[in-house]
Order: C-alpha cells, then structure tokens, then sequence
C-alpha cells in the first residue's frame, strides 16, 4: 500500500455545484458515438484455454457522473453499449467526482441495463471512496455488478477457466494485493481490475497476472499526435497514463476513460470504450471422427 493523501479534497460541493450548472449548459450534453473512442485490442495469453479465445471484454471507467457527464448521456451511452455483442463488462472506478446526492439512482438504473454474458465486475477509484464507497457498494449490489475490490472470481467455459480480481484504490490506501493472492487459484489465466495504472510496478512484480485493466488518468487530456502519448500526468498515473505497455511479464491497458476531472478538455483524446478481445496462442485440436 503507498503512503499517499488520503483525505477527501475540500470544497467538493461548491465545486460541484458550479459545474453542475455548467453541465447542463452545455450544447453538446447528449451522447453521440461519433464523439467516443471505440478501441478495439486483441490480447494474446499463453495459458489461455481455447473456449475463451475471442472472449470479449468491454471496459469502462472514469465516467464522473454530474461533472460534464449528465445521467440522460450516461444512460443513452449505456444503450450503445448494449450493441456491441460484448462476454463480460469491466468497471474500473471514479463513477462519481465531487458529490454524489442525486446522482445515485441514475447510476444505478444505468448499471442495471448493462448485459454482458458472463457478467459486470467493478472496483471503485479514489473519487469513489472520497464520495461515499459503501454506498456505491449499494449500488453495485443493486444493479447486479459484483465487486472485485481486492477478490477474485472465477469463470468457467467448458473445461476451461478465467480469473478475474481486482483491488480497491491505491491511492486512498485501500488496496490489498495479498488478500487478493490468498484467494487466486494458480495455473489460470488471470486479469486485474485496479483504478490506478501505476499499480501495475506492483501487481506485475507477482507474476500472477497476465492483464491490468485500469483508467484513472484520463489520458491525461491531451495527447501529443503521433507520439500517442500524453506530457500531463498525475499521481498514480505517471509511468503508464494511457494506452498498451509490457510490465515484466504483464500486460498494462490504460484507457482514457469517459469523463473529465476539473476541466471539460481533451484535446486529440477522445472519451473511450475499449473492448479487449482476448486471444489464445495454444493450437485448436479438431476432432476428426
């Protein structure tokens, strides 16, 4: 666990309350595809059984519901989601920002249209738990999203079988990779929900698991064309803030994420939804009768 500040940051509701009347003022406030980022990965996992080759897993994170994100564009956003043929949903956190009265229901109700075959799997950011982490907990419960903080599911395909786990936030202290170790059946496939991507110099260091999904950095805003990258980089989100990087042995996504944090900016960084496709390297026996 890291050391960092963890104290809920000062004058959430006022802050809140400016942009929330800006929100609502804005001309482009419904949902439109075109302005999303749908990205589209194929990863490759060695230990992967054949009946989960082509298993697709969408993720989303960062939406900061009320701060630019308004819940008729959420809901309409989850619609679209809804299209897109998708296994198993991963939700990596900071579903709210500065206040969460008002803004429950419409969470809910959006993560209770969500359909995937295999299920929704979530852990919250850090905004989660400065917000109010036992109610959003409520809110997965309600909604039929089941919470990974720091535990482990598995699922099972035929024969084959498929981790998925997560930890709580790092920054606010809350992660507890060992827990999460203690509970892992060995010799799985295994993918890590985790909010914060610098988490991935720790997670990778076990040689447990094979993908970190993660958000938090919202791309950083701004990414510098044909470098793909981003200059702007905050806490937690320094050594990998946006995109596909090898740690060790692992594989680290970053996505930019659906909402913003302070300012209504992205420039060449579109709010995304990423849909990893995952790809086994065994050879598919055919059973010739």
């Amino acid at each position: 666990m890291k050391n960092e500040e963890t104290e809920r940051p000062s004058a959430m509701k006022v802050r809140q309350g400016i942009q929330d009347a800006m929100t609502y003022s804005l001309p482009d406030k419904k949902f439109s595809e075109k302005n999303i980022d749908l990205v589209e990965i194929n990863i490759e996992l060695d230990d992967l059984g054949w009946n989960f080759h082509n298993f697709r897993i969408l993720n989303l994170t960062d939406i900061h519901l009320g701060q630019w994100i308004n819940p008729e564009y959420l809901s309409d956003l989850i619609d679209y989601v809804n299209t897109l043929n998708i296994d198993l949903i991963t939700l990596t956190g900071d579903y709210f920002s500065y206040i969460i009265e008002g803004y429950e229901k419409s969470l809910e109700d959006s993560f209770k249209k969500l359909k995937a075959r295999y299920g929704k799997f979530g852990v919250l950011g850090n905004h989660d738990h400065w917000m109010n982490a036992e109610k959003i907990r409520k809110i997965f419960k309600n909604s039929g999203v089941i919470d990974l903080s720091n535990d482990v599911f598995t699922l099972k395909k035929n024969e084959d079988y498929l981790n998925i786990c997560g930890v709580d936030s790092y920054t606010v202290c809350e992660d507890d990779l060992d827990k999460v170790i203690a509970k892992l059946p060995r010799g799985i496939p295994t993918i890590l929900l985790a909010h914060e991507p610098d988490f991935a110099k720790e997670s990778s260091q076990t040689g447990l698991f094979d993908l970190q999904i993660s958000g938090h950095s919202h791309g950083g805003q701004f990414i510098i064309p044909k470098f793909e990258t981003t200059p702007f980089r905050g806490p937690n989100s320094t050594k990998y803030p946006v995109g596909l990087y090898k740690v060790n042995d692992m594989i680290q996504y970053t996505s930019k994420g659906l909402g913003t944090n302070s300012f209504r900016i992205r420039i060449n960084c579109k709010p995304e939804i990423t849909i990893i496709t995952l790809k086994s390297s065994k050879k598919h026996k055919i059973k010739i009768e």
